[in-house]
């Protein structure tokens, strides 16, 4: 190597260190000052962060109730009707439930006949016509009332002309004036008389009972007790005969509810005990006395009939009116328990809403017995703990509402 390749290599190396320190200083001075600036940034960041994120849980911490709670005034539950019950120990009773109807009270219901063919010349009542005693429900003019009216005036007219003839023979025969067989045949004659007069009566009396004879060939239909036209099958001028339904009268103020019961329930029926009706097309629940036990079981549904007799003043239990008939089975001991009507589903739990100071609560429970209104607690209520009960679906409606209203 010469002398001048040398130098101008020395000159290159040096010109390179140069431009290396150069570049080393400015990068160091322009990153050694902003290094505690951006520590600094990061620094005030995350405290905001952290300001903002304790503030924000602050806040949503004001505005949290607790879940289910439902705030209402005494004076907006006496509004809404919502009405409070004890949960507290209950002697509760299992009952079976079996369906019945309702039917006439057959010992005061007659299904009523004309007593001889004829022809209707009135009718008096109307269908569902309230009627007493004795009072006029149709007329029929008969021919057979002609001939037992004329059959029953021969027969008394025969037997006057008998009994005279037998007291004149009898003088005579005692006066021995006539002979003795002129007096038997005269005594026998009036036996016949007398025998024949009290055919034609017993004819007429067949009439009697809800039947009167009227003037001529009539005879009157007339009620044997005081009760309701049910069912009413006569028109004027129609053609009837001892064989065609005239009317049903049934005494309304007493009914009966008849159910059946299988062989295997029958132990637990007998007459004299308490059970209780309800129907629940009219709300209606009235308690009643079973009256008569069937002895024997039907050829169709194999169980034996039961009939309850049941007071009916306001006429509301109809006949044909179908119920149910809730007959006491077992006790159950005494359990916690709250009305029926206190239990209201929420998210598939069976619930009831307790009385708080604000106003309620939503708490779930777990149910046991069911039985005569009330329902047992297994868990969760204390004893003295007050619930809604009439009107509590009011408040599940609310809370739901409210639900809603927060999901928005």
């Amino acid at each position: 190597m010469n002398k001048k390749s040398t130098t101008l290599l020395i000159a290159v190396l040096l010109l390179g260190l140069g431009l290396g320190v150069l570049l080393a200083r400015q990068t160091g001075l322009a990153q050694g000052p902003a290094t505690p600036a951006a520590a600094h940034g990061h620094a005030e960041g995350d405290h905001d962060e952290e300001e903002q994120g304790e503030h924000g849980h602050e806040e949503s911490g004001e505005g949290h109730e607790e879940e289910g709670a439902i705030r209402l005034s005494q004076e907006q539950i006496d509004l809404a009707g919502i009405e409070l019950a004890a949960a507290e120990p209950r002697q509760l009773q299992r009952s079976l439930s079996l369906p019945g109807e309702i039917r006439f009270d057959e010992d005061r219901t007659a299904h009523m006949v004309p007593r001889a063919a004829g022809v209707v010349e009135s009718v008096a009542v109307v269908l569902g016509q309230q009627v007493k005693a004795g009072d006029l429900l149709a007329v029929i003019a008969s021919p057979q009332i002609s001939e037992q009216r004329s059959e029953l005036a021969a027969s008394q007219r025969r037997l006057e002309l008998a009994r005279s003839t037998y007291q004149r023979e009898k003088d005579l025969w005692q006066e021995g004036i006539s002979a003795e067989q002129d007096y038997l045949q005269a005594r026998q004659a009036l036996q016949e008389a007398e025998i024949a007069q009290a055919n034609a009566r017993q004819k007429i009396s067949a009439l009697s009972g809800s039947t009167v004879l009227a003037g001529g060939n009539r005879y009157e239909l007339r009620a044997p007790f005081a009760g309701q036209i049910v069912e009413k099958h006569l028109v004027p001028g129609e053609v009837v005969n001892e064989t065609s339904a005239a009317f049903t009268l049934s005494d309304l103020s007493k009914v009966w509810a008849t159910f059946g019961v299988a062989p295997r329930d029958l132990g637990k029926v007998r007459a004299g005990m308490q059970v209780s009706i309800v129907a629940s097309e009219l709300g209606e629940q009235v308690a009643g006395t079973i009256s008569h036990v069937g002895s024997l079981l039907g050829e169709q549904t194999r169980t034996a009939t039961v009939r309850v007799t049941l007071d009916n003043p306001r006429g509301a239990w109809r006949p044909g009116l179908f119920v149910a008939v809730q007959v006491p089975s077992e006790h159950v001991p005494t359990a916690l328990s709250v009305p029926d009507q206190s239990i209201q589903t929420l998210e598939e739990r069976p619930t009831v809403f307790v009385r708080t100071a604000d106003g309620f609560v939503a708490q779930a429970v777990e149910l046991g017995t069911s039985a005569n209104g009330f329902v047992e607690i297994r868990k969760g209520l204390q004893a003295g703990q007050q619930v809604a009960a009439a009107g509590s679906f009011v408040l599940k409606s609310e809370l739901g509402k409210a639900s809603a209203e927060h999901v928005h």
